[in-house]
């Protein structure tokens, strides 16, 4: 499948993959200077790119495990939807869950999208639900044996 990007200035960077077998392509900061990201705060940092995604997909945004990890930084909304339609700025809001500031730099890889398929639904109003052998049993009910 072929994904059409712009670049929107002159240092973005395109997404790379880890491997061949890599589902997610990192996404690089496009920054003109360091940004730090306060303890518990979230920035939103641009990627100075634009796609084309195709209808019936979507780009998820997602964290990288090394960045996660190491520096304590993700999604602030854990996973970004980029809509088929969307032809903006893919810019990510990263959170700091960490005690300390953070800095990202520019070329940092800072999160990963997967181009990923969707089912459009419609919804329908019911006044009632087929039975199941659940039914409405909530958080952890599946788990008791």
């Amino acid at each position: 499948m072929k994904v059409k990007i712009k670049k929107l200035t002159d240092t973005a960077i395109m997404p790379t993959r880890g491997s061949l077998a890599a589902a997610g392509y990192d996404l690089y900061a496009d920054l003109k200077e360091d940004i730090k990201i306060a303890p518990f705060s979230t920035v939103k940092i641009g990627t100075g790119l634009a796609m084309e995604i195709p209808d019936d997909y979507f780009g998820g945004i997602y964290a990288r495990s090394g960045i996660a990890t190491k520096e304590g930084l993700r999604p602030a909304n854990c996973v970004g939807v980029v809509d088929s339609d969307y032809r903006g700025e893919i810019i990510v809001a990263l959170h700091n869950d960490s005690e300390v500031e953070r800095v990202v730099t520019a070329g940092e890889r800072i999160a990963q999208i997967i181009i990923q398929p969707y089912l459009s639904v419609t919804f329908e109003e019911a006044d009632s639900l087929a039975e199941s052998e659940r039914g409405a049993g909530g958080f952890g009910s599946t788990g008791k044996g």
